[in-house]
């Protein structure tokens, strides 16, 4: 197999790759508190070659996916009006809780509802998926009048590189973050934070990567159709 032939193929499957982040965040850009993810790409094989002049210089073949990154800029608020609604107005993250695993994630999305859970029938603010939201004091809040703004907590991290997104909004603490902090954002109620996926910059994406995507296939024709030629000249 040529070499152009196989940088064709690993850069059309790596452009594929490429158009799966840039997808899902258009599929969420009505998602409140999502953070839009970008691709990060570097050359994938680097050969040392002699230049005419005698010296050295490496040379890639091909582009490869090293990393997604999320931009974690803030969204635009979005006043709803309803109290259990929540947006964090400068740094940090709201703080789930799951019981039945004991695993804490972290979010910017402040939609919560009062649900009634485990024994006496108290009622306790959650995401509406079983999670607990963490008060200011790191436990599950108890709340105790609906209407009234809750004591919701703001947390922080001395940097982001290390979180992983994970399903939806939420975000896994790694330890390359640093501790975990009370965050400095003020608490707004009754406002949620919008995505801050930006739809122009998402679809001119979508066309270069469709472009890219379509010069790398030509490639792997075009090399495919020259390796058919010199395979019958050898016959």
């Amino acid at each position: 197999m040529n070499q152009s032939f196989y940088t064709g193929a690993v850069s059309a499957q790596q452009q594929n790759m490429r158009m799966g982040i840039q997808g899902n965040n258009l599929a969420n850009i009505n998602t409140y508190g999502f953070k839009a993810e970008k691709g990060r790409f570097g050359q994938l094989v680097y050969q040392q070659i002699k230049s005419a002049d005698d010296e050295d210089q490496r040379v890639g073949s091909g582009a490869s996916m090293l990393m997604s990154s999320t931009d974690h800029r803030a969204g635009s608020a979005y006043h709803t009006g309803r109290t259990q609604d929540y947006m964090i107005d400068g740094d940090g993250f709201f703080a789930l809780k799951d019981l039945a695993t004991n695993k804490t994630t972290f979010t910017r999305s402040g939609a919560f509802v009062v649900a009634q859970a485990g024994e006496g029938g108290r009622w306790y603010l959650t995401d509406g998926q079983g999670r607990f939201v963490l008060g200011r004091n790191g436990e599950p809040i108890e709340v105790t009048d609906p209407n009234a703004e809750q004591p919701v907590g703001i947390f922080d991290f001395d940097k982001y590189d290390g979180m992983q997104h994970t399903d939806g909004t939420r975000f896994v603490w790694n330890e390359k973050d640093g501790n975990v902090r009370m965050g400095t954002g003020k608490l707004l109620s009754g406002y949620l934070e919008n995505s801050n996926v930006d739809l122009a910059e998402e679809m001119t994406k979508v066309i270069e990567t469709q472009r890219a995507y379509g010069m790398a296939l030509k490639l792997v024709q075009a090399s495919d159709e020259l390796e058919t030629t010199i395979n019958n000249l050898r016959g």
